[in-house]
């Protein structure tokens, strides 16, 4: 799992699982969910997340090393 911030565009990245994107699909005019052949999660992008969400930090649990 990857996950990007682009400041400049304020745009929010979190990748899944890598493999080819066959559809994206609007959430909503700030959100995009891209899926693969299988119909799997890919990725996610938010627009306009440091307006949506709070950044300051990021938290990751449960994963094992």
């Amino acid at each position: 799992m990857k996950v990007s911030y682009f400041e400049d565009t304020g745009t929010l990245y979190i990748e899944f699982r890598g493999g080819d994107i066959v559809k994206s699909k609007d959430l909503d005019e700030n959100t995009i969910l891209d899926v693969d052949a299988s119909g799997n999660v890919c990725a996610i992008t938010f627009e306009h997340a440091s307006q949506r969400a709070d950044l300051s930090h990021v938290v990751v649990e449960g994963i094992a090393a």
